[in-house]
C-alpha cells in the first residue's frame, strides 16, 4: 500500500481546519496538520501576487488521493486549489501502519467491525 503526504494551501486557518476535519471524518486522511502563517508568492492571471495562506498537510493512502482531492475541491474557497501529493518512502513502521488503518472503511455502527467490499 502506497502512502502519501498531501499538501494543500488554504485562505485561512479556519478553512484549513474545516477541510482537514472533513477529510479525516470521511476517512480520506488519517491526520490533518494546520500550519498558519504561510506567505505565498505566485503568478495568478498574468500577475505576481503575494498573500497570506495556511498550509494543510494530510497523510493518506495513494488510492484515496482522487477522492480526497475531489472533497477538498468541494470545500475550498479557491477556484484552483493547490492539492499535491508526495510519496511517503519510509518512517516509523508503527505510525505508517496506523495511517493505513485509519484510512480504512469505518466500522459499522454498533458492530465493532470494519466494512468490507467496494463501498
Amino acid at each position: 500500500m502506497e502512502l502519501v503526504w498531501c499538501y494543500v494551501t488554504c485562505a485561512s486557518s479556519e478553512e484549513a481546519l474545516a477541510i482537514g476535519r472533513a477529510v479525516v471524518e470521511a476517512r480520506l486522511a488519517a491526520c490533518a496538520n494546520v500550519l498558519p502563517g504561510l506567505t505565498s508568492v505566485y503568478y495568478w492571471q498574468g500577475r505576481i501576487e503575494t498573500g497570506s495562506e495556511t498550509a494543510l498537510v494530510l497523510k493518506t493512502r495513494a488510492d484515496l488521493l482522487d477522492a480526497l482531492t475531489a472533497k477538498v475541491r468541494t470545500l475550498h474557497s479557491y477556484s484552483v486549489p493547490c492539492v499535491v501529493a508526495l510519496p511517503i518512502r519510509g518512517g516509523n513502521a508503527d505510525y505508517l501502519a496506523w495511517l493505513a488503518s485509519e484510512t480504512a472503511a469505518p466500522a459499522e455502527p454498533g458492530t465493532g467491525t470494519k466494512k468490507t467490499g467496494s463501498s
